[in-house]
């Protein structure tokens, strides 16, 4: 239900009660070496491992005696439903493993806490640019970090690798697309800067507001043509001896470090 009384943007996201989606609450990994790298792992909470009805032999073994041990339950499902469920239908092996991930949630909820700094993935499908982007947004302590579930690499075992592991506790934010979140943003609100080469405001002169969403664009197109009616401003890093831009993992650890500085 909405209060009548106030529609606000605000007011709208303290009301709505929203019905969480399994895949906005876990991080699934596919493959024997990454379902027993997390069950091996003290300090993550893995809800179950579904193997595959036709896994045999010791691999299959070495599966059930880790969940036996960390008290994981293992449901069997056929070899067609693990390749659906892993979204990966070469290198899911008949197995997987949901992990829980305690800072992951969907955008509306996330909002609702009212972070100050929001970084919006655009268009980034390489799962090791992703995965670094990661490490490095939660290590300078950046509030939310909008995956999308369309249009960006998808939050598997190469972008777990990539993140060494921080994946799976990165305030992650979760809604369909780039524009979706940067339209909420908007109507927080919020302003929205974006990176682009060309812009003649500089990331480390440039006022950036205490509370600010910041886009990064895709490898190759850059901000898509959705998101860029939203942009309210648009930032360069300084670039010397001839060198054109930085790889999108690269400039992302630009500006969340020096966002970071700005507070400290």
């Amino acid at each position: 239900m909405i209060d009548s009384g106030d529609t606000s943007p605000k007011r709208v996201l303290d009301t709505y009660r929203v019905d969480v989606s399994p895949k906005d609450k876990f991080v699934t990994v596919y493959g024997r070496k990454p379902v027993l790298e997390a069950l091996d792992d003290p300090s993550l909470d893995v809800d179950k491992v579904v193997l595959a009805d036709t896994a045999r032999g010791q691999a299959a073994r070495e599966v059930l005696d880790a969940a036996a041990r960390r008290g994981v339950p293992v449901q069997r499902a056929t070899a067609q439903r693990v390749k659906v469920l892993a979204g990966n239908g070469k290198q899911d092996q008949g197995v997987l493993a949901d992990v829980v991930a305690p800072r992951m949630r969907p955008l509306e909820v996330g909002l609702r806490s009212e972070p100050r700094t929001v970084l919006v993935l655009d268009g980034i499908t390489t799962p090791a640019n992703v995965g670094m982007i990661l490490r490095t947004a939660t290590a300078a302590g950046i509030e939310g970090i909008v995956v999308p579930r369309r249009g960006v690499a998808s939050l598997d075992p190469l972008v777990v690798k990539a993140s060494a592991g921080v994946a799976f506790r990165a305030p992650i934010l979760k809604c369909a697309t780039a524009a979706e979140a940067v339209a909420a943003l908007r109507g927080l609100d919020y302003p929205v800067f974006a990176l682009d080469a060309a812009a003649r405001a500089s990331v480390f002169t440039a006022d950036l507001p205490a509370r600010a969403a910041f886009v990064l664009g895709s490898e190759t197109a850059g901000i898509s043509d959705d998101v860029r009616p939203h942009v309210t401003g648009w930032l360069s890093i300084p670039m010397s001896a001839g060198v054109e831009s930085l790889n999108v993992a690269g400039a992302a650890a630009v500006l969340c470090f020096e966002v970071a500085r700005r507070r400290a």
